[in-house]
């Protein structure tokens, strides 16, 4: 990809995750890359075309991989503290408001996909995770899509939030809001 392409498409996604896809003008986006509006139709067919490149680009996903949860210890406790880290650590508040704007009706068909492979990689890691567990009789035996559900809604809902509001609807940081709802969740499933 040339230099050219690549400001326009950086321009574009950087435009979508603060304004939205349907606010961002082709205006817009050549203004910020610095180019004239006809340099972006010589080189995308058009504004969807610019996105759906940019999205196939790893700086403009979150990179959920199964790498990133290596450092397994099989102790229920770090382990989760370890799983929650590692998906806000790749899910932040640009990422977040990002995906938000690649929902777009006009995109959604093609984004959809591309969006679902986060939360999708993440609760598939986590289940095997509570899998091998319980194999190893370190846990019992539970429902695990429910508590893989749970732990993913509390990560996801708080990276959401945050993204959302800053740290102005909740005072906790991520270290706390961590640290208590793997407590709770151990607790529960240990009780």
């Amino acid at each position: 990809m040339d230099e050219t392409s690549q400001k326009i498409i950086d321009a574009t996604m950087s435009l979508i995750r603060d304004k939205g896809y349907v606010a961002t003008t082709t205006k817009d986006i050549a203004r910020l890359a610095g180019v004239n509006e006809c340099t972006l139709f010589r080189k995308f067919k058009n504004k969807k075309d610019i996105v759906l490149q940019g999205v196939e680009q790893e700086k403009w996903r979150a990179n959920v991989t199964p790498d990133i949860f290596e450092k397994v210890q099989w102790e229920l406790k770090p382990d989760l503290e370890m799983f929650m880290n590692a998906y806000m650590d790749r899910i932040t508040p640009d990422f977040v408001n990002l995906s938000i704007g690649l929902r777009a009706p006009q995109l959604y068909d093609e984004t959809a996909p591309l969006i679902m492979k986060v939360p999708q990689a993440f609760v598939s890691f986590l289940t095997e995770y509570f899998e091998k567990m319980e194999e190893m009789g370190k846990i019992g035996h539970f429902d695990f899509e429910s508590l893989v559900m749970t732990i993913f809604s509390s990560t996801f809902g708080y990276t959401f939030l945050s993204a959302s509001f800053n740290q102005n609807l909740a005072k906790t940081s991520r270290e706390e809001f961590i640290k208590c709802s793997v407590k709770v969740f151990v607790d529960g499933i240990s009780g």
